[in-house]
């Protein structure tokens, strides 16, 4: 008989990969009943009466799991889904989700359906038995009206969802533009799916990088090497996915990124055209930022100046963990020329950033090295 995911998670705090964590122990029975409901009802849909059956009558139950970043939240999803035996799942970022989403639904309007959300969700449901999201989050007016009857349609389609979010339910897209329209869901999530917060005290990403190095100049192999030991450390071994961020009718994409954190260079991200809007929503969407390769500025590069000032005032206020290679210490990056004097403040913040006690709100979601759910399969 298969281990449970309890037997696995002790198994592998007892072989060091993963540090034993009460709070995250204690939800591994809720996803060992997901994980068993839906290989039960894979098994039941390969049997005999298959065909008179395409699909479950009743989705398995799902799981709304949220809690402060940096306490576990994306290694539990990661550790169950890579644990469940049936091939139709999928894991991916949910704003990823939405954006592929979006798009169906610009394909299918052009059909001339009526109801544009229908056939986007019996695609995924055709295709799918088990959704596995990472940071739910609903900040996109475009979004928050069409979650509700897509969520709905993919439930009673027999999909089940399993999500992480650092918000409770009654917290998601707070403020936004004609919440109350928005509601629904949220009594659809808390319907639908059972809720759990992740109470962990511990902050295992942060603990990672509490005290150590987060600033390496001359930009170089040396420190390239350095930075790519700090990525394996919180990744588990490099990037799943790319982050795309619809930003005012575009797209921003950083294509280094696993679970909060991201991997770009200085000109990746500072020589586009990029605006304030674009750096808040890198900011609003990431824990930790990897910054390679920042050179002297001066007026020769003025516009990609202006723009990391810019980045670098938005990742402060979002407090984002900041991690940089560069060809110098922040107080010596931009000594002349035009906008040299409105730097020292940058300056300030950067080496503010590189303190110890400079935490943001938690750290990226994890608590285990990303390939946990590999080493889980062994």
């Amino acid at each position: 008989m298969a281990e449970t995911l309890t037997e696995i998670y002790d198994r592998m705090t007892h072989e060091g990969v993963l540090r034993q964590d009460a709070a995250q122990r204690a939800l591994l029975p809720e996803l060992e009943r997901i994980r068993r409901g839906l290989e039960e009802a894979n098994g039941r849909r390969r049997g005999l009466l298959a065909g008179l059956f395409a699909r479950a009558p009743d989705p398995v139950r799902g799981l709304y799991l949220w809690g402060g970043v940096g306490r576990g939240k994306s290694m539990l999803i990661d550790l169950f889904h890579g644990t469940v035996a049936i091939e139709a799942k999928r894991r991916v970022h949910f704003h990823a989700f939405m954006q592929e989403v979006q798009a169906a639904l610009h394909a299918a309007r052009k059909t001339g359906v009526d109801d544009a959300i229908r056939p986007v969700a019996e695609e995924i449901a055709g295709r799918l038995r088990l959704l596995s999201f990472d940071e739910m989050q609903i900040t996109d007016i475009a979004d928050a009206m069409i979650v509700g009857r897509l969520f709905q349609m993919l439930f009673d389609l027999g999909v089940t969802v399993v999500t992480t979010s650092n918000r409770a339910p009654d917290d998601l897209y707070r403020d936004g533009l004609n919440r109350p329209l928005f509601l629904p869901f949220i009594r659809l999530l808390k319907d639908r799916m059972a809720v759990r917060e992740l109470e962990s005290e511990t902050d295992y990403r942060q603990h990672r990088l509490h005290g150590a190095q987060v600033w390496f100049t001359p930009a170089g192999t040396g420190a390239r090497e350095a930075i790519s030991r700090i990525w394996l450390e919180l990744t588990g071994g490099g990037a799943d996915s790319e982050l795309r961020l619809a930003v005012k009718g575009r797209e921003v994409v950083l294509p280094d990124y696993h679970a909060g954190v991201a991997r770009a260079s200085f000109w990746e991200l500072c020589g586009r055209p990029l605006g304030p809007a674009d750096y808040l929503a890198i900011a609003g969407a990431l824990r930790v930022l990897i910054v390679e390769d920042i050179p002297h500025l001066s007026a020769e590069n003025y516009n990609e100046a202006k723009r990391f000032v810019i980045l670098v005032d938005a990742l402060y206020e979002a407090k984002v963990r900041l991690i940089c290679s560069a060809a110098d210490e922040p107080e010596r990056l931009y000594v002349e020329g035009e906008g040299a004097f409105e730097f020292e403040r940058t300056a300030s913040r950067l080496r503010e950033m590189q303190g110890a006690d400079w935490t943001a709100d938690g750290g990226v979601d994890g608590g285990a090295d990303g390939g946990a759910a590999a080493a889980a399969g062994r």
